[in-house]
């Protein structure tokens, strides 16, 4: 007889009986993380080094890499390395003393083995939320993702080995991505683009914003985006978007720039990055008038030739 959750029995099995609670175990091993009296590692995490507690041993039972980081011992040649002493952001995790644990002498402290003491590690690779998550599955066997993480998310799991996590943040990213979606999607691979994960979400993102240029474009979040993203959407010959709702976009992002940045003049930025990204000849002659040529960005010689390209050729008769 099988128990899991619910009793369940067959003939062959009435005499033994196996009960599986796995709901309560993940509950209580998330409280374990919860309680940093209880944990026996402390992750500093991003540039604010925001706290993240754990417990060793289940890390290092849940991935190798997080095992090799916490128990096996640096080679002789990192322990030769020394760091300036400036050097204050560190690119790769580093142990660092607690202030509460008392000086050792030096004999002392080769002897004592890392599993007896309470580690301090610096993690530069992942944001607070990110790493949080990551920590909260490695514990339990569950977590919650979403469009905002879920990069950071699918870039940490494949970085320390958790496969299983990775094949569930690719999955998802599959019925995730929508016209909601896409700018966050967009703004956090800025940040994890070093990443290999990234590359094949991003495309993966770009192709749907070709299909659905128009709405994408008119979303207030698009303002919000980097300047590099935005002249890379702008310029694929693959967006299906008109050309005014393009003007707008790139008007939109230029002025939310200069909101934010009042040093700079809006007008200069939008020549100088999107002039070019735009066929104003395919843009009806009368909202050129209207709606373009009014504001003064493009250069008067650029609208004409624009009305120019618009205009039938005249039919001129022949002997």
């Amino acid at each position: 007889m099988r128990l899991r959750g619910d009793m369940e029995s067959t003939d062959d099995e009435l005499d033994q009986s196996v009960f599986e609670n796995k709901n309560g175990l993940a509950d209580d091993m998330a409280f374990l993380a919860s309680m940093p009296e209880l944990c026996d590692v402390t992750f500093l995490v991003g540039d604010t080094r925001e706290p993240v507690c754990a417990v060793k041993a289940v890390l290092a039972a849940r991935s190798r890499v997080f095992h090799k980081m916490l128990y096996q011992p640096p080679s002789p040649q990192r322990k030769k390395e020394v760091l300036p002493k400036e050097t204050t952001k560190l690119r790769r995790p580093t142990f660092l003393k607690r202030s509460s644990e008392p000086l050792l002498n030096v004999k002392n402290a080769n002897t004592q083995t890392q599993s007896n003491q309470h580690q301090t590690v610096v993690v530069d690779e992942f944001e607070p939320d990110v790493f949080r998550q990551l920590i909260e599955y490695i514990h339990t066997g569950c977590v919650t993702l979403q469009p905002r993480t879920l990069l950071g998310v699918l870039n940490a799991a494949d970085y320390y080995g958790l496969e299983d996590l990775r094949k569930a943040c690719t999955g998802f990213v599959q019925c995730c991505i929508n016209v909601d979606t896409v700018c966050a999607l967009l703004s956090s691979a800025e940040r994890y683009i070093q990443y290999k994960c990234t590359k094949s979400l991003v495309q993966k993102v770009l192709e749907f914003v070709d299909e659905h240029g128009n709405e994408v474009l008119n979303l207030g979040s698009f303002a919000l985006l980097p300047l590099h993203v935005v002249r890379l959407i702008l310029s694929r010959d693959e967006l299906k978007a008109d050309e005014f709702t393009k003007f707008q976009a790139a008007l939109m992002w230029t002025m939310k720039y200069g909101d934010t940045n009042s040093n700079v003049d809006w007008k200069e930025v939008f020549v100088e990055n999107f002039m070019s990204s735009i066929q104003y000849h395919k843009i009806p002659a009368n909202v050129l008038m209207n709606e373009v040529e009014p504001l003064k960005l493009v250069p008067y010689e650029v609208i004409m030739t624009s009305l120019a390209y618009q205009t039938p050729p005249v039919s001129i008769p022949t002997n």
